[in-house]
Order: C-alpha cells, then sequence, then structure tokens
C-alpha cells in the first residue's frame, strides 16, 4: 500500500476541459487506490463527479483564468479561480500538490505568490522530461524565467538533479549547460560565467551540452535560461509531430506501403510511446513549497492521468523537501 497522498486539481485546465480532466481524474483514482483528489471547479461540473467517484471531494469556485489574462494580475483578482484555490489548499495542508492543465503562466505566478517559495531559492524553474528512446533528460528552465542570472543556473541544476534521482529514477545525475559548442570557451559571456559556476559549484556538471545532445541522453539534466529552454522544448514538440505526421502520409500513401506499414506497425508503436511527453503528464515547477505540475494546454485524459500520478509521485518521494535541504547547504 503507497502512502496516502491529496492532490488538488484544475478541472478547467486545459484547451479540451473540463471533459478530459474529469476522465483522467477517473482513471488516476483507479490506478492509485491510495489517491485522493480534491476537484477544484464550478459546481456543477465537480460535485456531480465527487458525488459519484469514491475518493474525490468537490470544490466549488466561481471565477475562471483564461490563457489570454496576464497571469499574475489574473492571480492577485481572481482570487476563487480554480487555479488559485488548488494552490491555496496546498499551501493550508489541505492538498500536498497541484496539477492543471490550465495558463502555464497563471499557475507560475499562483504556486509562487500562493503557496511560496523554497527558502533560499531565488527563482522557481520549470523543468520537463524530454522523453527519448534512448533515456529521458530533465531540461530546466523552460520557461518560468526568461532572463536569467549564471547564479541562478546553479540552482536549476541542483533542483532538476533532485527531480531526475527521485522521479526519473536516475543515479546520481549527470548536468550539462546548452550551448553551441563543447569547448569551455562557447557561447554568450553569460554561459561562459555560468559554465564556471556550474564547474565550481556542481559536483556532477559534465561540461557544456549541445542540441543535439537533448535527445541523445547524453546527460541527465540539461540547464539553461527559460527562453531558450522554451524554444529548445517547442522545437523538439514541432519537429517530432512534422515527422510523424510525414512518416504517416507515407505509410498510408498507397497498397504497398500499407502492406509495409503492418510489418513494422508493433515498432513504430513502441517508438511512439518512447517519445510520448504524455507518458510524463506534465513538467514540474521546482522550488516552490509543495508539489505542481503544469500539464500541457491539449492535454488528454491520458496525459491529465499521468499529470496527477507524477504530482503524487513527486509528493511521496518529497521533493520539495530535498530540494529545501539542497538548498540550504
Amino acid at each position: 500500500m503507497q502512502e496516502k497522498v491529496t492532490i488538488a486539481v484544475d478541472a478547467l485546465g486545459g484547451d479540451h476541459a473540463p471533459s478530459v480532466v474529469l476522465d483522467g481524474v477517473a482513471e488516476a483514482l483507479a490506478a492509485d487506490e491510495s489517491l485522493n483528489i480534491v476537484l477544484c471547479g464550478p459546481a456543477q461540473t465537480v460535485e456531480p463527479f465527487a458525488a459519484q467517484h469514491a475518493r474525490c471531494v468537490a470544490q466549488a469556485t466561481t471565477e475562471f483564468i483564461d490563457m489570454a489574462e496576464h497571469p499574475a494580475n489574473a492571480v492577485r483578482k481572481k482570487k476563487d479561480s480554480s487555479i488559485v484555490v488548488g494552490c491555496r489548499l496546498v499551501k493550508e495542508g489541505a492538498a500536498q500538490g497541484f496539477f492543471s492543465a490550465g495558463s502555464t503562466g497563471a499557475c507560475l505566478a499562483a504556486a509562487t505568490l500562493v503557496m511560496g517559495r523554497i527558502k533560499g531559492v531565488a527563482r522557481p524553474a520549470l523543468a520537463t522530461v524530454v522523453p527519448s528512446p534512448l533515456k529521458p533528460t530533465v531540461l530546466c528552465d523552460v520557461g518560468a524565467n526568461a532572463d536569467c542570472k549564471p547564479e541562478y543556473l546553479v540552482q536549476f541544476a541542483r533542483m532538476a538533479s533532485v527531480y531526475a534521482e527521485k522521479v526519473l529514477g536516475a543515479d546520481d545525475p549527470s548536468v550539462g549547460l546548452l550551448n553551441i559548442g563543447e569547448e569551455e570557451t562557447k557561447g554568450s559571456q553569460f554561459a561562459q560565467q555560468a559554465h564556471e559556476l556550474l564547474k565550481e559549484k556542481v559536483p556532477r556538471f559534465k561540461g557544456n551540452a549541445e542540441g543535439r545532445d537533448v535527445l541523445a541522453g547524453t546527460f541527465d539534466v540539461i540547464v539553461t535560461d527559460g527562453f531558450t529552454g522554451n524554444v529548445a522544448l517547442k522545437t523538439l514538440e514541432g519537429t517530432a509531430k512534422v515527422l510523424f505526421g510525414q512518416l504517416k502520409q507515407i505509410l498510408t500513401a498507397s497498397p504497398t506501403a500499407k502492406l509495409g506499414a503492418l510489418a513494422i506497425k508493433g515498432g513504430l508503436s513502441d517508438l511512439k510511446n518512447k517519445v510520448d511527453a504524455d507518458a510524463y503528464g506534465g513538467a514540474p515547477l521546482l522550488g516552490v513549497k509543495g508539489a505542481c505540475i503544469v500539464g500541457h494546454g491539449s492535454s488528454n485524459a491520458r496525459a491529465v492521468r499521468n499529470g496527477i500520478l507524477t504530482t503524487a509521485l513527486v509528493v511521496r518521494a518529497d521533493v520539495s523537501g530535498l530540494i529545501e535541504q539542497t538548498t540550504a547547504r
């Protein structure tokens, strides 16, 4: 029996909410018998669902933060939104983690302002697991901090290393700095300064990582500023989408191609599963008090399910507490 965990879930998060969120919650509850859910959203949505599902409690909210709204302003003004209420439940101890596939900016603002930063963390960072046929890599930051100081990347490396070890099972995670070449003298002044600090303060720092290393599994953790990390992540996502789309067209273009597709169907399915970001369900915000996982706006029920289960795993592994210990040291 696993440790009992309560996760707050934003019923309104995502392009296809609330239907896929409700389906994902139901699947997560079925997959983890020690999981409890506090479902945050309009009463007419969350109360009937909670009444029909054991271990789910409804938390009615009256406001909603739209994707187009200014994140910080919306969080300050809409105190009864599903995102703010979910984070407040974590702060008050009614839940240990929060999952949403809603506005990333609003989730970052609410988690930072409501749940609060871990003492000593200069900037919470958004990490993501980049799936690969070889080995998954934690990329951090991918959007929370567009402008960074070199010393921030030292904290990103330490926090992401805890996540890689406790959630992905990486043994003594290796760290790389995303740069334009392997040599120490490569890159901007910012990159060179960050390299020097990482070399001095992160024992498992192995040097610069180039863009080709992100999918190659060369490093367990790759750190960068949020602007560069987000561009790299979106480039990978776009590339994968185009390649799989083109491959599908090629394999269905003629009767002969379709026969060939049948012959390699199992291998293609296995490859798709290995590079499927939905397997992890979302990106953790590292450096806040409690677990906060932000799902993709286009999340389906499977992604929501896995995002909730990952949030529970982060709680059980005490990632936040370990980051606090690491920061204190």
